[in-house]
């Protein structure tokens, strides 16, 4: 049954994430009225009710799931949070957009998805990159055969430079907080499962930080197809984001985005502009985009178009490429317990 009137959504967290998600239902999502904020901090909350003219703010993220008129919640608190705050809104009835990750433990996440199946309700995780247009594209074309029977997957991610330390200290680790998206991309563009990872890491970076910060993981599909993701934490140039496949009839390839695409020749050289600086330039309409095909699959009773499944898998591959890079070989998604 289709919903007619505007679902009315709660943000829980006034983050830089959760600003993000608060500007676009504000403005950029048709079909949703942005309902309240909570937060921690209430002053940041309030901050934002007054900028955006929410007309609730609060400290207890319960307010939100127990008011009636809330149809949805957006979860952009701490990682830590997601999986208890998806159970607790699920037993609300509310329909929950969450951030990735779901959690860093899978017994955590299956009781989330377990909740989400006895509620009924929707579950999106927010896997945004599904949304840039030219990787949606791209994943269209491998879709339709228009590459072939696919056979390499190369995906490069590289930041411009690295998180606080204190952020990465509570990240889990590079591959569940960075090449996460890369692993749910792969999946994502190759249409197949990944069934085996190979994982080498380094710390070239930030010594002083507890994590690798350069790896690169070798990924085997289930059907046959092979994949490479080479990630680092510094690239001094920019945001460095680009995915190739490879296949029997051709290939197909996004690049960087960039400012603009003046290049300018002369006997210096050939110069052009650098890749977009950070995640929030990068990305700008793929956030917009995957909210409003949350709303719209609220509105249309539709499966979402990235599924509590799919969060799941992605955290078992980073599982998986972390305890490759600990044992120093290959792990066996399957083995992952």
């Amino acid at each position: 049954m289709t919903e007619t009137r505007p679902i009315r959504v709660g943000v829980i967290g006034a983050g830089r994430i959760g600003k993000i998600h608060v500007e676009n239902l504000s403005y950029r999502v048709p079909g949703a009225a942005l309902a309240a904020i909570a937060d921690v901090n209430l002053p940041a909350a309030q901050e934002m009710a007054a900028r955006f003219k929410i007309p609730m703010a609060v400290a207890d993220y319960t307010a939100l799931l127990t008011e009636s008129n809330i149809d949805a919640v957006a979860i952009c608190s701490p990682s830590d949070t997601h999986a208890r705050l998806i159970v607790e809104a699920a037993q609300a009835g509310k329909h929950i957009f969450c951030e990735k990750p779901i959690d860093y433990e899978l017994d955590k996440i299956d009781a989330a998805l377990e909740a989400v199946s006895q509620a009924g309700v929707k579950l999106q995780v927010g896997f945004n990159r599904r949304f840039d247009v030219n990787f949606a594209n791209a994943r269209q074309m491998v879709a339709e055969g228009n590459v072939g029977d696919p056979h390499i997957l190369r995906i490069t991610s590289r930041d411009p430079e690295p998180p606080p330390r204190t952020y990465a200290r509570g990240a889990g680790s590079i591959f569940l907080d960075m090449t996460i998206h890369d692993f749910d991309m792969a999946r994502y563009l190759m249409g197949s499962e990944v069934e085996e990872v190979s994982t080498a890491g380094a710390t070239l970076i930030d010594p002083d930080v507890d994590d690798l910060d350069t790896a690169i993981v070798t990924l085997t599909f289930a059907n046959g197809a092979l994949g490479a993701i080479d990630n680092s934490r510094r690239a001094v140039y920019g945001y460095d984001q680009r995915v190739e496949v490879f296949g029997s009839g051709g290939m197909v390839m996004a690049a960087n985005r960039t400012p603009d695409t003046l290049s300018l020749s002369n006997s210096e050289g050939v110069h052009s502009a650098k890749p977009l600086y950070f995640f929030l330039e990068r990305y700008t309409e793929s956030f917009a985009t995957e909210m409003r095909q949350f709303i719209e699959c609220i509105r249309q009773d539709t499966p979402p178009p990235v599924t509590g499944w799919d969060g799941r898998m992605a955290v078992v591959i980073a599982i998986a490429a972390w305890k490759s890079y600990r044992e120093k070989r290959p792990v066996r998604v399957s083995d992952t317990p």
